[in-house]
């Protein structure tokens, strides 16, 4: 006996379906006025920190605004930065990197 084959409308239409189950599914986040407050005070510190740092130079701009790009991107991810972690972001644009020391005694 032949197996049920599915024409490429029926396939894409069951694709979709189960998708739309799984986001259904998905675990929805319920935030206190607390967190939202923490949340919202975060993203003003990050953003401003971009807007501060625009047009400065350096290997240690470049990398610090990429951070904080990064953490505004996954600002919905479950595991955030903690307090220190995330004053170090918010600086890293602002502070070179400390000098390589070497023992050139030329």
């Amino acid at each position: 006996m032949a197996a049920n084959k599915l024409t490429p409308l029926q396939e894409s239409e069951a694709r979709r379906k189960a998708a739309e189950e799984a986001k259904n599914r998905k675990k929805t986040v319920t935030r206190t006025d607390e967190e939202k407050a923490i949340r919202k005070e975060r993203v003003e510190k990050a953003k401003d920190a971009l807007t501060r740092s625009v047009g400065m130079k350096g290997d240690h701009v470049t990398a610090g605004r990429s951070a904080l790009k990064d953490f505004l991107r996954r600002l919905n991810e479950p595991k955030q930065p903690d307090d220190a972690r995330f004053e170090s972001l918010i600086e890293a644009p602002f502070k070179a990197p400390p000098k390589k020391k070497t023992n050139d005694r030329y």
